[in-house]
């Protein structure tokens, strides 16, 4: 199979835990691109916290925010924006009502949180590179919101909510993106449908297509891509559903990944 284009995942594969890019991913999307192969990033961040990375790398062609619910270009050119259904807003927000969870929502580009001083939020800062606007009411976003995430260390907590939230699961992508988040998208705004999207702008067919990843919200586009590879360091499961499993995002596996395409061109 010859691969034409590579979508990877952005925290838990490209970059480091730091969330950082280090030099030997750097090296070998350059690597990449020199061989003539097309290069792209899907992530569930905003796009404020894609953009950092796509400046880094050069990235010029469409890139997938909020899992593919926004696929838009370095430039600011948008070309598709899907927001979540209002009443699977209200709906998660009915179900999560006095759970013990802190409640992010992502709306007009901005990044609002319950708790200005939940375990996470340092880390989502840096992910997002914004800060929160601090409110315990987003009634006002139920109209507009682009991702909902609900965050918890109790990961049955989580669980159980996700399985409450099945009922939605005809109008929305509801999935972890973390052990520890809980997030809630457009039902076309997954990795699967985002990562057609993206080989459908760049004109690169799926079949051409490898994608890399780490967690279970990047199992469809693993589903979807040509080639699939698993990063070291996430759970067996999400390994089990990949063509290939290199090390891990403090080890370069991305680097791993794509001289794993380049040498078989």
């Amino acid at each position: 199979m010859t691969i034409g284009l590579v979508v990877s995942d952005v925290d838990g594969t490209l970059v480091d835990k730091k969330k950082q890019l280090t030099p030997g991913v750097i090296a070998a999307v350059e690597r990449l691109r020199a061989a003539g192969l097309g290069f792209t990033i899907i992530s569930a961040r905003p796009r404020s916290g894609v953009m950092p990375l796509a400046e880094t790398l050069a990235i010029d062609a469409p890139m997938g925010a909020f899992n593919g619910g926004i696929v838009f270009k370095r430039d600011g050119t948008v070309l598709c924006h899907h927001l979540i259904d209002r009443v699977v807003v209200e709906g998660v927000f009915a179900l999560t009502e006095g759970a013990a969870v802190d409640t992010w929502v992502f709306a007009d580009d901005l990044w609002y949180a319950s708790n200005p001083d939940g375990a996470h939020v340092a880390s989502e800062r840096v992910a997002s590179n914004q800060a929160p606007i601090v409110r315990q009411d987003f009634s006002d976003l139920y109209d507009r919101a682009d991702k909902i995430t609900f965050v918890s260390d109790d990961a049955a907590l989580l669980a159980g909510l996700a399985d409450r939230a099945k009922g939605f699961a005809d109008r929305a992508t509801i999935m972890q993106s973390q052990t520890y988040y809980l997030d809630v998208t457009a039902l076309a705004a997954n990795k699967g449908d985002g990562i057609a999207a993206l080989s459908d702008a760049i004109g690169v067919p799926l079949t051409r297509t490898a994608a890399i990843g780490d967690q279970f919200n990047d199992v469809p586009m693993f589903a979807r891509a040509g080639v699939s590879f698993a990063m070291g360091q996430g759970p067996e499961a999400v390994r089990a559903k990949a063509t290939h499993v290199v090390a891990g995002n403090d080890a370069d596996g991305v680097a791993e990944a794509i001289d794993a395409i380049l040498a078989v061109r």
